[in-house]
């Protein structure tokens, strides 16, 4: 079965939680969401353990190059993606020398603590690599009813969630945008895969 990789960092729990509802949405499709995690601080400043004791397994390179597209999530930090998510995508040369990931279909998804807090920027900068990686990016459309009523987390470049106070609950939006994210990216690694719907 094709599975989609859902990669990504959470220090508060919202980004995680947009990784959820992005899975259910892949599963809605008929695939498999492979959901992977980066460790929070890199491996050479830190003695952490090599498997995490609880939540996702920390992602691989092999995760990164077996899967059938692939969902990036990071909160926000000073505009940018975090640090330990830009660390492992630093590490992925030997993928982007074979073209491992030409061609795949992948979308972004981000939380940040202020409705400005820098989610589009940080969005865009996640998107950077993965069109160094050859792969082709999936946003959500306006035809999804939420992205115009949401007020809250949402947008076209991919799901996103506004975390006040550090408060990881996702509004109904938030869930319906990233469940949609899921669906069309899955939708899309099936049609470039030449399978039907």
């Amino acid at each position: 079965m094709q599975n989609v990789l859902i990669l990504y960092y959470s220090r508060h729990g919202s980004t995680k939680k947009l990784a959820q509802a992005m899975a259910r949405g892949v599963e809605q499709q008929g695939l498999e969401a492979r959901i992977r995690t980066v460790p929070s601080i890199p491996d050479y400043l830190s003695t952490q353990s090599a498997v995490p004791q609880s939540g996702a397994p920390y992602v691989s390179e092999e995760d990164l190059v077996s899967c059938a597209a692939l969902a990036l999530g990071s909160p926000t930090r000073f505009g940018n993606m975090a640090a330990p998510l830009k660390h492992f995508l630093d590490s992925t040369s030997s993928s982007w020398l074979k073209g491992a990931l030409i061609d795949k279909p992948a979308c972004v998804f981000t939380s940040s603590s202020s409705l400005h807090g820098g989610q589009e920027s940080t969005l865009i900068s996640m998107m950077l690599p993965l069109l160094h990686h050859g792969m082709v990016m999936c946003g959500i459309p306006y035809s999804e009813p939420a992205l115009h009523d949401t007020k809250s987390g949402g947008s076209p470049y991919g799901a996103t969630h506004v975390a006040k106070n550090n408060d990881a609950r996702l509004t109904d939006d938030e869930i319906t945008l990233a469940n949609a994210q899921g669906v069309r990216l899955a939708a899309l690694a099936k049609k470039l895969a030449g399978q039907s719907e």
